[in-house]
């Protein structure tokens, strides 16, 4: 059976052009809940919308559902703007998160040997200017 699969001829090259460690605005691409037994999880494919020089990458990493976890997937929906009523009913409709923006920090870790991408914080899209990385490096901004 033949697949077309979109970017496999570039995947040598995006890998050199990676995102670094650090903060981005960010617009929910694709979202898909994957159940597993003891930790189930919502995969998450982030397209970057700033700084523009890596505009158009996709980040892709996961936020778990385990009860120890739930906190960090709360802060991600309340960040990205997500219905405030269906979060108060414990609800996610994964076609509302599609569209979403915000700022995520990232880091890049390696785990039983996997380069993996950690999402290490979140906040919402209007902090983009004070949080952006150029104006971290300058003090006479915000």
């Amino acid at each position: 059976m033949k697949r077309q699969i979109t970017g496999l001829h570039a995947a040598d090259r995006s890998a050199t052009e990676q995102a670094p460690d650090g903060v981005f605005l960010v617009c929910v691409q694709r979202v898909r809940f994957q159940r597993q037994a003891q930790k189930p999880y919502y995969t998450l494919a982030l397209s970057i919308l700033e700084p523009s020089r890596f505009a158009g990458g996709v980040l892709s990493s996961r936020l778990y559902c385990s009860p120890k976890a739930l906190w960090k997937l709360n802060w991600f929906l309340r960040d990205f703007g997500y219905d405030i009523e269906q979060l108060e009913r414990d609800e996610v409709d994964e076609k509302q998160l599609v569209g979403l923006r915000g700022v995520v920090k990232i880091s890049h870790i390696i785990f039983n040997g996997a380069s993996l991408l950690r999402l290490d914080g979140f906040a919402p899209a209007d902090r983009w200017e004070e949080l952006s990385p150029a104006n971290l490096d300058n003090p006479q901004v915000a």
